[in-house]
C-alpha cells in the first residue's frame, strides 16, 4: 500500500468514526480526547483550534492515554484541567442548592454573587443549563414543595407557607395554572372535580378523551379500554369521573377524526398540567407542523435551552395529551424513531398519516 494511499484510508477510517463527528462539531459534552500527529498535542473535542486532518487524528479515552502515547496537553484548551463547563455544571448547581435551601427565593444578583459570575452571565447559563430562568427554577421548586405540603400539612394555608409563599392571596394566584385545580382539591386528590371522559376506537386502536372544566385534560392510546380507564383513575385518583355521555362521545369523534385525516386539525381547548419546563417544551412541540419532523436537539435549542436535550425526552414521555400535543413529531438527530409512550408502532402510523403515506 502506497504512502498517499494509506493516508486516504486513515482518513476515511478517522471521518467514519462517530467521534470524529463531535471533533468536527466541537462537542462540549463529548467525553474523549484527540491527538494530532503533527502538532504532539491532544486536545478536548470542543477545542476552538483549526480542525486538523483527519489522516493525522487518533483518539484516547483518557489524558493519561494520550500522554502515555507521547502526546502533550493543549495550551488552548487545557484537557487535562477541569474543563469549564463542568466548572460552569457545580456553579449551577451551588445556586440550586441556594435556591433550594432559601426560605424566599434569592435574588439574582445574590445568586451570581454567590458563585462569582456576573448576572448576565449567571442568568445565561443558568437557563441553558436547567432549562429555566432563576426566578422559572425558584417558582416550580415551590411549586413541588406545595404539592409535597399539602399532601402533610393540617392546612392548606400551612401547606402553603411552608412553601415560602409569604402570603395566601400569591400563591391563589397562580394555584390553578400551578396544580390544575385548587389547592383544597388537590390535597384531596382531585375530589370534587368533574372529569368527563369516553373511550372510543381508531386505527391506533382504543383511545379515551377526558375533560375537566379547563379544557382537555387526557388523550390516551392503548390496546385495551379498560387500560386507559385505570390510567386516568391514576392520573385523578380523586376526581368524580364521568363517562358514556352521549353529547361527550361526539367530542371522542372530534379527536378520532383528527387522528385518521391530521389535516382537518384539532381546536379544543387544552388543559395542560405540567412543570414550567414541561409547559415550554409542549408549547414548541405544537409549532411542529403536521407534516414535519424535529429532534430533540431542535426542540432544545428552539426553547433556548440547548443543553437541556435529555430533560426534553422526559418532558416528551410525561405528555399525556397524545396528538393533541404531538410528541410523536420529535425524532432522534438522525432521523430514526425513539421512544413514544404509546408504541413505536403507533408513532410510525401517526407520522405516516401526516405525510399522507
Amino acid at each position: 500500500m502506497s504512502i498517499s494511499t494509506k493516508r486516504t484510508h486513515t482518513a476515511a477510517t478517522t471521518e467514519k468514526d462517530p467521534r470524529w463527528a463531535a471533533v468536527v462539531g466541537r462537542d462540549p459534552d463529548a467525553k474523549f480526547y484527540y491527538s494530532v500527529k503533527t502538532t504532539g498535542v491532544y486536545c478536548r473535542p470542543s477545542c476552538a483550534a483549526r480542525l486538523p486532518n483527519p489522516e493525522n487524528v487518533q483518539f484516547h479515552a483518557t489524558c493519561e492515554d494520550a500522554e502515555k502515547a507521547g502526546f502533550r496537553p493543549c495550551k488552548r484548551c487545557k484537557p487535562d484541567q477541569v474543563s469549564p463547563v463542568d466548572q460552569h455544571a457545580e456553579k449551577i448547581a451551588s445556586a440550586c442548592r441556594l435556591i433550594e435551601s432559601s426560605e424566599t427565593p434569592p435574588s439574582l444578583e445574590s445568586l451570581a454573587q454567590h458563585v462569582g459570575l456576573s448576572t448576565y452571565h449567571f442568568h445565561r447559563l443558568f437557563k441553558a443549563a436547567t432549562g429555566l430562568t432563576p426566578k422559572g427554577y425558584a417558582a416550580a421548586h415551590r411549586a413541588n414543595l406545595v404539592r409535597r405540603s399539602l399532601n402533610k400539612s393540617d392546612t392548606v394555608t400551612s401547606a402553603i407557607y411552608d412553601a415560602g409563599f409569604n402570603s395566601n392571596s400569591r400563591f391563589y394566584e397562580t394555584s390553578n395554572q400551578v396544580l390544575g385545580m385548587t389547592p383544597s382539591n388537590y390535597r384531596a386528590g382531585g375530589d370534587q372535580t368533574d372529569i368527563r371522559f369516553a373511550v372510543g376506537e381508531c386505527s391506533l386502536g382504543s383511545i379515551l378523551v377526558a375533560q375537566s372544566g379547563r379544557g382537555i385534560c387526557a388523550i390516551l392510546l392503548g390496546d385495551e379500554p379498560d387500560s386507559l380507564v385505570r390510567d386516568l383513575q391514576d392520573q385523578f385518583p380523586k376526581a368524580n369521573l364521568i363517562g358514556g355521555e352521549a353529547g361527550f362521545e361526539r367530542l371522542v369523534a372530534k379527536v378520532v377524526g383528527f387522528v385518521e385525516a391530521p389535516s382537518l386539525g384539532l381546536d379544543l381547548p387544552l388543559d395542560v398540567r405540567g412543570t414550567a419546563f414541561q409547559q415550554r417544551v409542549w408549547q414548541a412541540l405544537r409549532k411542529i407542523p403536521s407534516g414535519s419532523t424535529a429532534s430533540y436537539t431542535d426542540i432544545a435549542k428552539l426553547i433556548g435551552s440547548p443543553n437541556s436535550v435529555r430533560a426534553v425526552a422526559h418532558a416528551c414521555g410525561a405528555n399525556t395529551l397524545a396528538v393533541a400535543i404531538p410528541c410523536h413529531r420529535v425524532v432522534r438527530n438522525d432521523g430514526a424513531l425513539s421512544g413514544y409512550r404509546w408504541g413505536a408502532v403507533r408513532k410510525r402510523a401517526l407520522l405516516e398519516k401526516e405525510a399522507g403515506v
